[in-house]
C-alpha cells in the first residue's frame, strides 16, 4: 500500500465523524500564521488552534516573501488583521546556501535553478526579523496588520518571540 493509499484510508475514517463543515470561510481568530514546512510543525497543536481559527501558510523556512500572495488573499478577502511569523530551530534551510543547492540541482536534474532564490538563511532570529521587515515594507500588507515574529523550538516546543527594532524604527 503506498502512502497515499494510507491517506486516503485515514481520510475515509475521519469523514465518518467530520462535524465542521458549517464552519465560515473566513478565519474565525483572524489569523494568518507563517511558518516552515517541516514534519515536525503542527501548527494545531503547537499554538492552540482548531478547524476555522486561522489561516496556516507553509512553505521551506516560513519564509514571508513566499507567503505573500496567500497573505494578501487572506487579508484582502477573508479579514485576517494580524500575522505570526514562526521559524524553528534546527531548520533545513540554515544547512545549505543557494549556490549549494543550484549546483545540487545541475548535478542531479541537469537543470538550471540559478534564477531561484531558495530564500535561505544563517542566522535564525534575523531571518524572522528579515521577514518581519519585508512585510513591513511592503505596500500589499496595510499598516494596520499586526506582525509579530516567532522562533518555535523543535525540541522543547516552546515559542519565542523574535523581538522587532519600535516603531520609529521601522522600514
Amino acid at each position: 500500500m503506498s502512502v497515499s493509499d494510507e491517506l486516503l484510508e485515514a481520510n475515509t475514517k475521519y469523514a465518518k465523524t467530520f462535524d465542521r463543515g458549517e464552519l465560515p470561510m473566513p478565519p474565525a481568530r483572524r489569523l494568518a500564521v507563517v511558518t516552515c514546512m517541516d514534519a515536525r510543525i503542527v501548527p494545531s497543536r503547537q499554538l492552540g488552534l482548531e478547524e476555522g481559527d486561522a489561516h496556516v501558510i507553509r512553505n521551506a523556512g516560513g519564509r514571508a516573501r513566499d507567503a505573500l500572495r496567500s497573505l494578501v488573499i487572506s487579508e484582502r478577502l477573508l479579514g485576517t488583521n494580524e500575522i505570526a511569523v514562526i521559524h524553528h530551530t534546527d531548520c533545513g534551510m540554515l544547512t545549505f546556501t543557494n549556490p549549494d543547492l543550484h549546483a545540487k540541482v545541475k548535478r542531479d536534474l541537469g537543470a538550471d535553478s540559478t534564477d531561484i532564490d531558495f530564500l535561505t538563511f544563517s542566522d535564525l532570529e534575523e531571518s524572522v526579523r528579515e521577514d518581519i521587515a519585508f512585510l513591513l515594507s511592503s505596500p500589499l500588507i496595510p499598516a494596520d496588520i499586526r506582525i509579530r515574529g516567532f522562533v518555535y523550538d523543535v525540541h522543547t516546543g516552546t515559542l519565542t518571540e523574535v523581538h522587532f527594532p519600535s516603531d520609529s524604527e521601522r522600514p
